[in-house]
């Protein structure tokens, strides 16, 4: 180890004097190292309470919970990264270590616990618009039947925990009381035609905003 240590040194001191650069070798036993503790901070939104309605009814077993209401009934596992609190009708999400991993998923477990809550008990709903010539959209017992320009309408089956209503054959609106559904079967109605930026067809949100184009210009005389 020595000899390796002093051959290097040699080494860096030919380089230096051969490149005329001063180059000052340490020995390896005044060398030390000094580690620095990372605090990390608590997430804004994981630190705010969960009001729990009345009628709703939460089963906590270890780190599986369940919430139970009137529209429906949802359960959740959580990592041993996350404490759940609860007090009378609040519900507090924590994080048990203090580790960048648990910071991390503060936020989004008490973001999850909350979906759950105000699922169960009021539901969440995701509506979308067809547009385009011809585009309609129709509901026959579990189907949803869409025409969007294609040579064969489109039918997809309509998941038992949700509820598709179409008004005006153009405006269609996707509920339930499980958010991550909601949100993934308008996502599939969406994929199917999605807004082009020069005319603005297709499916889009109700609340999304299409960015447009400018189309070629003609050919000038």
């Amino acid at each position: 180890m020595a000899a390796s240590f002093s051959t290097s040194q040699l080494g860096s001191a030919f380089l230096g004097e051969r490149n005329g650069i001063c180059v000052s070798s340490v020995p390896v036993s005044h060398l030390s190292f000094r580690r620095k503790t990372v605090e990390c901070k608590e997430s804004r939104i994981g630190k705010q309470p969960i009001e729990v309605p009345s009628n709703v009814v939460i089963t906590l077993e270890g780190q599986d919970m369940k919430v139970k209401g009137p529209l429906g009934e949802l359960a959740l596992s959580y990592p041993r990264e996350i404490a759940i609190d609860r007090q009378e009708s609040v519900l507090k999400i924590s994080k048990a270590v203090e580790t960048r991993r648990a910071n991390q998923m503060h936020g989004l477990f008490r973001t999850l616990t909350s979906n759950m809550v105000v699922g169960v008990s009021k539901g969440f709903e995701k509506k979308l618009q067809l547009i385009g010539v011809g585009y309609r959209a129709t509901v026959e017992g579990k189907e949803l039947i869409l025409s969007l320009g294609f040579s064969h309408p489109v039918k997809m089956t309509i998941p038992d925990d949700l509820k598709v209503k179409v008004e005006e054959n153009t405006r269609i609106t996707v509920s339930g009381y499980n958010k991550s559904n909601i949100g993934q079967f308008a996502a599939s109605i969406r994929k199917w035609r999605p807004p082009e930026p020069y005319k603005g067809k297709g499916v889009k949100y109700a609340d999304e905003i299409v960015r447009r184009k400018e189309g070629k210009a003609g050919k000038k005389k």
